[in-house]
């Protein structure tokens, strides 16, 4: 580092960098020598180990002060062997991740739909098998295909590459839109032209959203930057009186129906979760797209929903803190 040859956000050179292509012939005399093994090819004598190192590290030294010129050349030799040893690396973690990536065959708990086109199809992301079983069930199986996620999947703002490509939840998904991640993306290979994440009206359905907003974001920007990405609506209210049943997606609208129905031989069912609503139900008011309210997840500003995923996803606790009570009072319930 000091002679400018190592800068200073490079990583120190390992020591099978040094050694690669070294050869040391080093004269020990000693009384009592005392050696490992049949063949007598290794000294055995551990009092001599710290004595070589010293006085060999001090003659390299001054080898080194002194000859300028050959001490350059051997460096810029240990650089090459560690650019080789990070180029090789990398070309292993390309080789899994493609491995981890390509597949013929599709998740099993993928319910696909028939058509091919992508424009046409849509793929549900659901939370829990309870609502991805009333979904499978009130689809349209000719466009709409489900996926559903077993809890909350793995936050890919604080883990590895590698802990992340043997995450299920995260390699069905891949698997199923096709497109493959980062480098590896083409959005040519998109197998549907929606993407609707379906989850509860709570906390956790929350939470679930934003981890998948962050993977999508982090790993297949495009599909935000393209539009492909939306959140379903479900309703939080059923409103029933007699025969006629009412849908309310907040407590304002859920006001006016029983301002238009009148507040008498009526039942109100609060949903807390998917699950609660059976396939027509779900059909009705959060799948058929005659009825149906979707968000579509945008990017406008890539580098400001850069800096708010990082603060909301990653380690640092005081900034996700200092966020939430800056805009706790805009909003009632905090969503990303």
């Amino acid at each position: 580092r000091k002679s400018g040859q190592l800068k200073e956000n490079d990583q120190n050179l390992a020591g099978e960098d040094v050694r690669e292509g070294l050869t040391a012939v080093i004269s020990v005399k000693l009384p009592n020598p005392q050696f490992e093994g049949q063949t007598k090819m290794k000294l055995g004598n551990s009092e001599v180990r710290g004595i070589v190192e010293s006085v060999v590290n001090e003659g390299l030294d001054y080898f080194f002060e002194q000859n300028p010129s050959p001490s350059k050349k051997i460096i810029e030799k240990c650089l090459m062997a560690s650019r080789a040893r990070d180029a090789a690396r990398k070309a292993r973690e390309l080789t899994r991740r493609k491995s981890a990536l390509e597949t013929t065959s599709l998740p099993g708990k993928l319910a696909d739909c028939s058509f091919k086109e992508a424009d046409l199809c849509e793929l549900y992301i659901v939370e829990g098998d309870s609502a991805g079983g009333s979904a499978k069930q009130g689809r349209d199986r000719r466009f709409q295909a489900i996926l559903p996620l077993r809890g909350k999947i793995l936050n890919v703002e604080k883990a590895q590459l590698d802990r992340i490509l043997n995450n299920e939840e995260i390699k069905s998904m891949i698997t199923a839109l096709g497109t493959g991640i980062s480098d590896d993306f083409d959005i040519t290979r998109l197998r549907y032209g929606k993407i609707i994440i379906m989850t509860d009206a709570d906390d956790d359905g929350s939470h679930i959203r934003t981890l998948l907003l962050t993977f999508f974001f982090r790993y297949m920007q495009e599909l935000l930057e393209r539009g492909h990405v939306y959140i379903a609506q479900p309703p939080l209210f059923m409103v029933k009186k007699g025969k006629e049943e009412h849908y309310a997606y907040s407590q304002k609208e859920l006001d006016a129906i029983m301002e238009r129905i009148g507040r008498s031989n009526y039942t109100v069912q609060r949903y807390k979760g998917l699950g609660e609503m059976n396939a027509d139900q779900l059909w009705d008011t959060t799948m058929d797209p005659a009825n149906r309210t979707l968000l579509q997840v945008r990017l406008q500003d890539a580098v400001e929903a850069d800096l708010t995923f990082t603060m909301l996803m990653g380690d640092k606790v005081e900034p996700r803190r200092e966020f939430i009570m800056e805009h706790a009072h805009e909003v009632r319930n905090l969503e990303v």
